[in-house]
């Protein structure tokens, strides 16, 4: 590059600058070695020693990316060499160096954190150096370039201690420990507060980013495994220790510090500010167990969690028992500190409730305590700790045993102080105060009651409570007092008066005390104007649904004359603007004032005070409408509801759900209390009354009562998407025994329930119907908190229904709505309930569950599915799966049969309590609405034939009476009846009357073939078949009394080959009701029959031979005929089922196994029977997709069953043809034909004969042909030439008679297409088939065509032989088929004639 103009040197190019040393210096060195050493050297001499230990890599990092070990060594050999250089020339060993170095960078590292000393943690910048500089140290370390100890000293020197982060990261690298860091410190103290106030600010960084939240929690976990092995060591104290050795006692006192400042916080939680609050929530995360499930020092663990919670106890002990008497209302778990809480919780999870509750137990005894965390701990206790209830009783009783027998007051005011913090926390965790009180002293078996000192010593301490108590724990001595005997009643006297005294002294009389105010509340007491409104609105409901005046007003009119005069009445008169048609509260006015309960005086001020304000509204022109002042603390209620669900999804904050129920709680009571108009639930045993059939419920009830069931159903739905309800948790049973504890807000609930289920119950969706069911079970599961329930009807009970009684009342079986929602309700809740609870004992379960569910399910199940009917089915029933019930699209028809089949299901039907007795059965059938029924009347028919027709008494109260059911009770009288006196005689010589009444009147109809006598005919029959149907079965079989009794069928046989055959509606098998009801009636015939088995016996084997069809209809039938058939032989014969009818369920059972796989094929020794069995279980279980393999199992000697099977098929695939909607589809039945047949080609077997006509064959394939109606056996050319795909040239070479059956089928399929011939055919409605041309028939035909003229040349001569009484059909329909014939069959004209093409 050329000089610029300036002269400036800098713009001079590289090769002018190198221009004077371009001469190769000659190398002086005589190796590579000494070369490397002086580069070393000269490296050293210029080397600054800070930076070097900062930017040379790590060993491992060189090997990375040098590749070769020698490099890595070279790196590592670089740094020891350097320090060593440094060393010597200093004079200074090369560890003291290192150290030193060390120390100063990290210095250096943290200097802006140092500048401003309030940090903890690193930024991104510093922790890259550190990283760099810990990398280098380890080199160091490994070859013993660095000393430990000199480091820690160096490290305490600099001017500032270092960060927390960096003491992590050196005792986490296993570089200096965190105790070999805190030992070379000497000022103890100064370390201690060092590390703590370390401690404190890495808690307040925790929430600056995701990254430092995880990176605290790193820290604080590490340090306290340290703190947890040094500070607690396995002795038995670890405060004697501290005197010995040093790092216990940092540890432990560091422990110690930070407990303070957390319980600090918490006493003057409302002062601090939120970043000292948050701090102290990151703090409280080293209480989280699973944070040590990795180390191996449990007892150190626990050590730790009993003296935090000895620490938290016993904090500051200034308030005085008399202080927490006056104050324990503001320490409930919901008013507590959510810190306190918190670590409450954290700490109880260490131990098991039973030991928590010991060491409990023993701060008591042997500690001054700080009473508001004692107090609040029990409230987190009872709350959290389901099993916490029982402990707390079993404390209070050794509590108050050891109080009575050493006369200790301590004992007392203690048990008084946990059982009425417990109380406050709700019935739903532990018993009100008012019933501990009385189970404790108010009978004789007392703990006061062993001596008089004993009683007086009782005295003597409630005495001194006096200036202490509130007014709802005085009133509950009084009203119940101690039990005391009559000769010491004076001391009881003395106390009342003393505690009415102080009553007065706050303004509060006994004599204002309401009539249904509720001793155990935990609200603030109520000024007697608002308590006497309350009573008012009680009275006036419980006057709505008895119609009587209530007791508790007639009694409070003598006894309690101040109250009623003074506060009840003045509420009950209150002026207002009555309605023009009379309400309840006037009609009770008027019977208080009937019964002289009213001072007249009173009372016409009452009626005047109300015509003054309705002339002054109507002066005014308007009524004021009062607002709603209930909006704001809805809205909180709505609130902490949302919270939960948000709780109740995050798996990790599970723990935290029992303190947001208690907050719900709360915000539940002060909805309550909002409520002036609101009514007090008295005591357990008081009724709720409500009137099911108009169930009434003010808006604001049911805007909180909707809230509370809307949350629990998305709780539920929330819950199992994550996990089945066995691993839900408690929080369900906890949120609804939340509300039952709540006596006030049942009513309405029962009420909103009623509304739901017992009136809009077919109209809920999926979620609604599995939120309801599964809150029933919860509600059942807390039935002990429910009183009873007067529905307001006259079939109830007076005396009132328990909760689970009431399910059965609103869960009512009237119409098909009502019945497919009871299926659907009952199911869930049932399999809700042994999903949840899958680990329950089979009493308990029992227990839980209530009975009318199982009775509803064992009546619905079987009424609305037909497969639940059948009996002795041995298919493995698929697993009950909660997903399924679950999800949104969920099929109930199919779960409440799984359900029905589970095992443990079927085992809570043995037990008696579940049992559907016969009269249970009938009262619901009776309820059954005929018209509106899901049932049509034929299987109605069959259903009730089913029951179990025992003798019962039965009422049916005021129901309408199902005429289906009377008919079936009719018919029992018969058969009862039949079994004393011969049957009357409705036949003669003639044969039987009714069938001949039938023949003639069909005979006035005729047998045209035109489609209107055809429609005629049918009709009447199918007339006929109706009134068959409402006879008593038995009339169809007529009993011949002669030497020997018989069982004639003859008639009802000719009938049904004649008639009823003709209309079935698949072509080989009659309809289910008139199948049934001809078996039935053979049975029933059979009693007068001296041998009834062998009767019903020859019967059965006749129809094989005279009406097959009957046997083919059973084969169809089978599954819904054997429960009928073998309860009415039960119930009639009660011996072994008859032989014939042993072998139809043999054949069942035998289809059934060998298509389960679970064994081979049983052959009958009729195989058509075997045959139509296989058939229709094929059908049943749509097993078409698998028939090869089938076909395969079957066997080899088994060549007639598979004709039989194919014919059966055959008229399967004539039935998809006709009615495609209705059955199988038309291409799985061809496939299945197919296989049937290609199996018979492969063994050779003959099956042409399936198609010659009846008249021309005899024995099976007769009997085949006269199992089918006359219509499909027409059809039957649709079929052959259906199977054309079998038709190979071995066949035409096998079968002699194969043209001429071909022949045959083409001629009848030509008539019927170009006759017009229509067989029509009839359903079990009438409804007849399309038309042949509706199945394709034209295209049938020209296969047909196409296939028959070029196989003609193709068959062997011999197929020839009867071919010529077929040629004059083809010259009338196809006169080329018959030339092609022709022309084949002349033997000196077919060697002349050019080849055919093989087509197939």
């Amino acid at each position: 590059m050329a000089t610029s103009p300036s002269g400036r040197r800098g713009s001079r190019a590289l090769s002018e600058l190198l221009a004077g040393r371009v001469k190769k210096q000659k190398c002086t060195f005589d190796s590579g070695q000494e070369f490397q050493k002086a580069a070393v050297h000269l490296l050293s001499c210029h080397q600054n020693l800070n930076d070097l230990l900062l930017e040379v890599e790590s060993s491992s990092k060189s090997t990375e990316q040098s590749g070769p070990e020698p490099q890595s060594a070279f790196s590592e050999s670089f740094v020891v060499s350097i320090l060593q250089e440094q060393a010597s020339r200093l004079g200074v060993p090369m560890g003291i160096l290192s150290a030193n170095t060390t120390a100063t960078n990290i210095e250096q590292i943290c200097k802006t954190s140092m500048e401003s000393n309030q940090v903890a943690l690193l930024n991104l910048e510093q922790r890259k150096k550190l990283s760099c500089l810990l990398q280098t140290v380890k080199d160091l370390l490994v070859h013993n370039a660095f000393c430990h100890l000199l480091f820690c000293q160096e490290l305490w020197k600099k001017q500032n201690p270092p960060v927390l982060e960096v003491v992590w990261h050196l005792h986490r690298g296993n570089i200096v420990s965190l105790g070999e860091l805190l030992e070379s410190n000497s000022d103890t103290p100064a370390v201690v507060e060092w590390l703590c106030s370390s401690l404190c600010l890495l808690c307040k960084q925790t929430d600056s980013s995701s990254l430092d939240v995880e990176l605290s929690g790193h820290i604080l976990s590490d340090f306290m495994i340290v703190f947890l092995q040094n500070g607690f060591q396995q002795t038995s104290d670890p405060e004697k220790k501290v005197e010995f050795q040093k790092i216990p006692h940092i540890c432990y006192a560091v422990l110690q510090k930070m407990l303070t400042w957390v319980l600090d916080a918490v006493a003057n939680e409302k002062q601090e500010d939120s970043s000292k609050l948050q701090a102290v929530k990151c703090w409280l995360n080293i209480f989280t167990v699973t944070m040590y499930k990795s180390t191996n020092f449990p007892e150190s663990l626990q050590q730790f969690f009993i003296h935090t919670l000895t620490e938290i106890l016993t904090y500051n002990p200034l308030l005085k028992a008399s202080d927490a008497i006056h104050m324990q209302r503001e320490w409930s778990f919901a008013r507590t500190c959510p810190l306190l809480t918190t670590l409450y919780r954290k700490l109880f999870v260490a131990f098991s409730a039973e030991k928590l509750m010991c060491h409990l137990q023993q701060i008591l005894e042997t500690h001054e305590v700080n009473w508001q965390h004692v107090l609040s701990c029990f409230s987190t206790l009872v709350v959290c700790q389901t099993e916490a209830e029982q402990l707390v009783k079993d404390l209070l009783s050794s509590l108050l045993i050891k109080a009575f027998e050493n006369y200790d007051m301590e004992n007392m005011i203690t048990a008084f102080l946990i059982a009425r913090q417990a109380a406050l926390e709700g019935p739903a965790v532990f018993m009100p105060y008012a019933e501990w009180f009385k189970v404790s002293f108010g009978n004789a078996s007392g703990y006061h009651g062993s001596s008089k000192k004993a009683l007086v010593f009782l005295f003597e301490f409630l005495s001194e409570l006096v200036p202490f108590e509130a007014p709802q724990y005085l009133k509950v001595h009084i009203m119940h007092p101690p039990f005391v005997p009559t000769k010491y009643r004076p001391f009881l006297l003395e106390y009342i008066t003393l505690a009415k005294t102080r009553l007065a002294d706050l303004k509060v009389a006994i004599e204002d005390m309401g009539l249904y105010e509720d001793l155990s509340s935990t609200k603030e007491a109520v000024q007697p104007q608002s308590q006497a409104l309350e009573d008012v609105e009680k009275a006036i409901r419980i006057f709505e649904n008895t119609g009587k005046i209530p007791t508790s007003v007639m009694e409070a009119s003598i006894f309690r004359r101040p109250y009623y005069t003074s506060h009840f009445i003045p509420a009950l008169l209150m002026p207002r603007v009555l309605p023009e048609i009379p309400d309840s509260r006037i009609v009770f006015i008027d019977s208080l004032k009937r019964a002289d309960k009213i001072p007249p005086n009173l009372y016409s001020r009452y009626v005047q005070a109300c015509h003054s304000l309705k002339e002054k509204h109507l002066q005014d022109g308007s009524i004021e409408i009062e607002t709603d002042h209930l909006k704001e603390p809805v809205e909180q209620l709505k609130a902490e509801l949302d919270e939960l669900i948000m709780l109740i999804t995050d798996q990790s904050k599970h723990d935290a759900v029992p303190a947001q129920i208690a907050l719900i709680s709360e915000r539940l009571m002060t909805v309550l209390g909002h409520r002036n108009n609101e009514n007090e639930a008295a005591f357990f045993n008081s009724l709720i009354q409500l009137n099911i059939c108009s169930p009434k419920l003010e808006q604001q009830d049911q805007c909180v009562i909707d809230l509370l069931l809307t949350s629990f159903c998305q709780n539920l739905i929330a819950a199992s998407y994550f996990n089945p309800p066995d691993r839900q948790g408690l929080c369900l049973s906890l949120f609804v025994k939340m509300i039952c504890g709540h006596r006030r807000v049942l009513p309405a609930l029962l009420t909103r329930l009623c509304q739901l289920i017992y009136h809009q119950g077919p109209s809920l969706n999926d979620a609604h119907v599995l939120g309801l069911a599964a809150f029933m079970i919860h509600l059942n599961e807390s039935k002990s908190l429910i009183p009873e329930v007067n529905i307001g009807s006259k079939v109830a009970s007076a005396k009132g229904l328990s909760v689970t009684e009431y399910w059965n009342h609103l869960l009512v079986c009237r119409t098909g709505e009502s019945l497919a929602f009871c299926m659907r309700f009952c199911t869930a809740a049932v399999a809700y309930c042994l999903c949840k609870f899958p680990s329950l004992s089979h009493d308990d379960l029992c227990n839980l569950l209530p009975s009318g569910l199982i009775k509803k399910l064992q009546y619905v199940v079987p009424r609305l599915s037909l497969e639940a009917r059948g009996i002795g089915r041995e298919e493995e029933a698929p697993e009950l799966s909660w997903r399924s019930l679950s999800c949104p699209s969920v099929n109930y028809t199919k779960t409440s049969l799984c359900l029905w089949k589970q095992t443990c299901f079927q085992e809570l039907l043995k037990e008696k309590l579940f049992q559907l007795s016969f009269q249970e059965w009938l009262l619901f059938e009776l309820e059954v609405q005929p018209e509106k029924d899901i049932l049509s009347a034929s299987e109605r028919s069959e259903l009730d034939n089913r029951g179990q027709l025992e003798k019962s008494e039965f009422s049916v109260h005021n129901r309408t009476v199902n005429p289906d059911i009377l008919c079936r009770l009719q018919e029992m009288v018969l058969e009862l009846g039949s079994r004393q006196t011969s049957p009357t005689g409705c036949w003669n010589d003639k044969g039987h009357f009714l069938f001949r009444i039938f023949q003639e009147r069909l005979k006035t109809i005729g047998n045209g073939s035109a489609v209107g006598e055809r429609l005629l005919r049918q009709q009447e029959v199918l007339l006929q078949k109706r009134i068959l149907l409402c006879l008593p079965p038995s009339v169809l079989i007529m009993c011949r009394r002669g030497k020997k009794m018989t069982l004639d069928c003859e008639d009802f046989f000719f009938f049904v080959n004649t008639e009823l055959r003709n209309i079935c509606s698949r072509g080989c098998a009659l309809s289910y009701d008139i199948t049934a009801h001809f078996l039935r009636g053979l049975l029933n015939a059979s009693l007068d029959y001296e041998e009834s088995a062998q009767g019903i016996n020859d019967v059965l084997k006749t129809c094989r031979t005279k009406c097959p069809i009957i046997i083919s209809s059973a084969a169809l039938w089978w599954l819904r005929l054997e429960p009928v058939l073998c309860s009415q032989w039960k119930r009639l014969f009660g011996a072994p089922l008859a032989q014939e009818l042993q072998r139809l369920r043999k054949c069942q059972h035998s289809a059934t196994s060998f298509l389960s796989l679970e064994a081979e094929f049983s052959l009958s020794d009729t195989p058509w029977i075997s045959a139509a069995f296989l058939h229709f279980t094929v059908q049943q279980q749509a097993a078409h997709g698998r028939m090869r393999d089938v076909l395969k199992r079957v066997g080899s000697d088994t060549e007639q069953l598979l004709v039989c099977l194919l014919f059966f098929s055959l008229m399967d695939l004539i039935f998809t043809r006709l009615a495609p909607k209705q059955g199988t589809e038309f291409q799985k039945s061809l496939e299945w034909c197919l296989e049937i047949l290609g199996c018979l080609e492969e063994q050779g077997v003959s099956w042409l004969a399936l198609f010659h006509s009846a008249e021309k064959d005899r024995g099976l394939y007769q009997i085949l042909h006269s199992a089918a109606s006359d219509q499909y056996i027409s059809l039957l050319p649709i079929a052959f030439y259906s199977l054309i795909p079998c038709f190979h040239q071995n066949l035409l070479n096998r079968e002699q008679t194969f043209l001429y059956v071909a022949v045959d089928m083409y001629t009848q399929l030509l008539r019927l297409y170009i006759e017009g011939e229509n067989p029509r055919r009839s359903d079990q409605g009438g409804q007849s088939l399309p038309s042949v041309k509706h199945v394709d028939s034209l295209e049938v035909l020209t296969k047909a065509r196409q296939f028959l003229l070029h196989s003609i040349a193709r068959c062997p001569k011999n197929s020839f032989v009867h071919i010529q009484q077929l040629l004059d059909p083809c010259e009338e329909f196809d006169p080329e088929v018959k030339a092609a014939l022709f022309h084949s069959w002349k033997p000196s004209v077919a060697e002349d004639l050019y080849d055919e093409p093989v087509l197939f």
